[in-house]
């Protein structure tokens, strides 16, 4: 889960609201904090420096090759560790960056044949806001012979299921939320430049409502939904060049 800003550091900054209403009941459950990959790095460190040191004190005891190759499977275990907790962060204005004769981008309306009501319209607009923020490149929001490469998507399903239950009440209180699609990027001599017949965006958010209520259309949950699907699907394409 990849995020390049703070918006959901605690409940209190996870409340947003839209049409005045309160945003609070839906919270984005976050991957650790970047700075527990620096702990995580830091105790490597010290692992290794510790165990070194061991050895050259004491050098009957055990040879320093020795104690590093003991020490090895421990290191590799904790990177294993460190390496999935990272869950897909990138650094803050990082941009991969498409062929370089690409400079104008259309992305027209998804398509959608799914069972949500007009969620097609909503990632639409998520994802050209994010272009728009992220790249240089000019956006147009229709086909036009101008543009050096197309974007086209169809929102082939979506789902939500539970994960976790509330004991005492036995609601909800965490769901799994799946978006696939197909998608393709195509530049104007037709040549595809990225493509995915089944791209799968998944999330798990924390609820205090009903799931069903997580794809109605302009609720809150919706608009959180369609921000962190642009953020993680632009990546996507950005970076597969």
């Amino acid at each position: 889960m990849r995020r390049d800003d703070d918006s959901y550091a605690s409940p209190r900054q996870n409340s947003v609201s839209l049409a005045g209403q309160d945003c609070s009941h839906f919270r984005k459950t976050r991957c650790p904090q970047p700075l527990d990959l620096l702990s995580g790095l830091e105790t490597l460190r010290l692992l290794a420096e510790k165990s070194l040191s061991a050895s050259f004190a004491n050098p009957s005891r055990s040879s320093p090759l020795k104690s590093l190759k003991q020490t090895v499977p421990s290191l590799v275990l904790i990177a294993a560790l460190l390496a999935t907790l990272a869950c897909g962060y990138h650094t803050a204005g990082h941009v991969v960056t498409l062929p370089q004769n690409v400079k104008t981008l259309a992305i027209p309306a998804f398509v959608n044949q799914s069972q949500t009501y007009r969620i097609e319209q909503t990632l639409t607009s998520a994802v050209v806001h994010e272009f728009t923020t992220r790249t240089h490149y000019q956006i147009l929001n229709q086909d036009s012979e101008a543009a050096d490469a197309t974007l086209h998507a169809t929102v082939l399903t979506t789902s939500s299921a539970p994960l976790t239950y509330d004991s005492k009440t036995g609601r909800a209180e965490s769901i799994l939320v799946i978006v696939s699609m197909r998608v393709s990027l195509v530049d104007r001599q037709g040549k595809i430049l990225f493509q995915n017949p089944s791209y799968v965006f998944r999330e798990q958010y924390q609820v205090s409502q009903e799931p069903s209520s997580f794809f109605q259309e302009d609720s809150p949950a919706m608009g959180r939904l369609s921000r962190d699907f642009a953020q993680t699907f632009v990546s996507s394409v950005l970076e597969g060049f």
